[in-house]
């Protein structure tokens, strides 16, 4: 019995490193690639160690750029991806929690009607609604301009659905307290609601982060100029007709870098992420 309930113990740590190894084997690779020159991996022979090219691929690719398509360097792109996830994931969350507030805690005429109409919008998502939203924002001059990346993303009927089941699981007790030491709507929002709602938050905030660091249609779409691109797009331009041309030590250092910013902010955020998604008791 020992041997067997030893057995069951190594066995989903087994399975678990055998996962983590088929999911991590192809970003060592990229790794790899990121530091030999670019002939070894366009002839396939390409080693499973690492060059020594580290330092002067990574460099070139930050501060210089490529010979591809987009000649701008990987630190430019980075600081728009950057800005444009922090800004969609940071507007979505205020308009959401704001606009799940007003429903929950405040009696108006079509209150119900105001709320199915915004969860009616997760039939339209920016691939169904892109030609207008194009079109709006051409006509309001957002081309090539961080409002242009951000402002048409910025609404989520995914966060206020979120946020209007967590308030609703808030004690009126709470409600009751607030009003009898004469607090108001703003000051019960910004006392209670809102220290209660950090772990929902910080949830939300990696999973649209996420969300806005892998738009790939929309920028593509509302920027023509190579210093206001993203990093994915980036990747994209990078990559030539010919495989001789193309880089490939530069773009895997490119896929490298862009997945420094997610992973950080999962790794950051993620007692607090796990939190929000699992704690049922406020």
């Amino acid at each position: 019995m020992v041997e067997r309930r030893r057995f069951a113990d190594i066995l989903p740590h087994v399975i678990l490193w055998v996962g983590i190894a088929i999911l991590a084997f192809p970003v060592y690779v990229c790794f790899i690639g990121s530091t030999h020159e670019k002939s070894l991996i366009a002839n396939g022979q390409m080693p499973l160690t690492p060059g020594d090219l580290f330092f002067e691929t990574y460099y070139k690719t930050i501060f210089i750029g490529t010979s591809g398509t987009t000649r701008e360097p990987v630190g430019q792109m980075l600081l728009n991806s950057f800005i444009m996830a922090s800004v969609i994931a940071c507007g979505k969350i205020a308009i959401s929690i704001i606009s799940s507030f007003a429903i929950v805690y405040f009696k108006f005429p079509l209150r119900m009607a105001a709320f199915w109409l915004i969860f009616m919008t997760l039939m339209l998502p920016v691939e169904v609604r892109i030609y207008p939203t194009y079109k709006i924002a051409a006509d309001l001059n957002l081309l090539d301009s961080y409002a242009g990346l951000t402002v048409p993303l910025i609404a989520s009927a995914t966060a206020t659905l979120f946020f209007r089941q967590f308030f609703q699981t808030i004690p009126d007790e709470l409600i009751e307290a607030s009003k009898l030491d004469g607090a108001g709507p703003i000051r019960f929002f910004w006392d209670t609601v809102l220290p209660l709602s950090r772990t929902n938050i910080a949830a939300l905030f990696v999973i649209l982060f996420i969300y806005g660091w892998n738009q790939y249609l929309w920028p593509l779409l509302i920027t023509t100029r190579d210093n206001m691109q993203t990093i994915v797009i980036g990747i994209k331009k990078m990559i030539v007709t010919s495989d001789a041309l193309t880089e490939w030590n530069v773009v895997m250092a490119t896929a490298m870098l862009a997945m420094v910013p997610p992973v950080a902010v999962v790794i950051l955020m993620q007692r607090w992420f796990v939190k929000g998604l699992v704690e049922t008791e406020k």
